[in-house]
């Protein structure tokens, strides 16, 4: 069945990031794929749709009016329904597509878009969020737009724009930063747009199959407890949003766990941008692999556990202002003792 889904890429990043000019790449380089793109500007009035270039193999479409609530998800549901239904009578050929979020969206909702509406989720795949933040002024943007921090929160992909711009210890100042808010989205340092594709497309960052890519000890290595300074410009960055990785060597009670998440998501469910785990489940011989958006949670089962394999369990959070210590407390109270 997900052979048949057409996968989509969220395309995200605060205001004057680069996002348009990454896009007129991919749109302009000759790789052969057909692509939609759906435009989420904001006033009703679009200026990025004039500012993309044009080929026959891409199919753009405007959605005008954008903001962060649910209007824009029945928006784009009805967008994606009917470019799946023109495709499937032969009206539209595209293999693939690309949502551009308008600079001061939180990508939640677009995002929750694909598991709340059967009709979308029959039709398509979202593969990734790829967020373009500005090395230039990216920090002072994190420092003032709690929609920047929730952008980079939702990444499973950052590309570092306008590089040429910054020395390399600011590049890396910012990059530290990125990481500490989410840790298991790599930064990669892009130029004018200029990025291999297979970094964009393809990377399968919302596949509960795909490998946990989280360095947990990042977190706690001396370039990770440097947040309260940045090394002579004067003030501390309190991010609001903020990830930690829970680590466990012995099972966990299936029961128990699940009644411990559905509560922390009942009551932190708006504050959980992204979280994702590779779980020991007490009676599994598979690893049980789940993710979630808000308060959208599902799991499945991934690979077996190999007879001589150490077992073990590995948790990331990414959310708002969330208490730590309290969700990793619960979490070890679900353990088999």
């Amino acid at each position: 069945m997900s052979n048949s889904l057409i996968p989509v890429t969220v395309l995200t990043g605060f205001l004057g990031a680069g996002k348009t000019t990454l896009l007129n790449r991919i749109l302009s380089e000759q790789h052969g794929r057909r692509i939609a793109v759906i435009e989420n500007e904001f006033g009703p009035e679009g200026i990025d749709n004039e500012l993309l270039v044009k080929n026959e193999g891409e199919q753009i479409v405007e959605m005008n009016n954008g903001c962060i609530c649910c209007t824009v998800r029945g928006d784009l549901a009805r967008i994606l329904k009917e470019l799946a239904t023109r495709r499937a009578d032969g009206e539209l050929e595209f293999e693939r597509v690309i949502i551009e979020t308008t600079g001061l969206a939180n990508p939640g909702p677009v995002t929750q878009t694909f598991f709340m509406d059967d009709d979308v989720a029959d039709s398509y795949l979202l593969d990734a969020v790829i967020t373009v933040v500005d090395a230039k002024h990216g920090g002072a943007t994190l420092d003032r737009q709690p929609e920047a921090q929730s952008q980079v929160g939702f990444a499973d992909q950052v590309l570092l724009s306008k590089v040429d711009l910054v020395s390399d210890s600011e590049r890396d100042l910012l990059t530290r930063r990125l990481l500490r808010i989410n840790p298991r989205a790599p930064v990669t340092p892009v130029a004018f747009g200029a990025t291999e594709l297979k970094k964009i497309l393809d990377i399968r960052g919302f596949n509960l199959n795909s490998v946990l890519d989280i360095d947990p000890n990042f977190l706690t290595e001396e370039h990770g407890e440097d947040h309260e300074h940045d090394h002579g410009a004067g003030h501390a960055h309190g991010d609001e949003i903020g990830a930690f990785v829970f680590k466990a060597e012995a099972a966990f009670d299936a029961l128990r766990l699940e009644e411990f998440l559905s509560a922390i998501v009942q009551v932190y469910g708006q504050d959980l941008l992204r979280y994702k785990g590779v779980l020991w489940v007490d009676g599994s011989d598979r690893r049980v692999v789940f993710q979630g958006v808000h308060m959208l949670m599902g799991s499945d089962l991934g690979r077996k556990w190999e007879p001589d394999e150490v077992r073990s369990s590995k948790m990331v959070f990414i959310g708002r202002n969330l208490p730590q210590e309290s969700i990793e407390k619960g979490l070890g109270n679900c353990l088999v003792q």
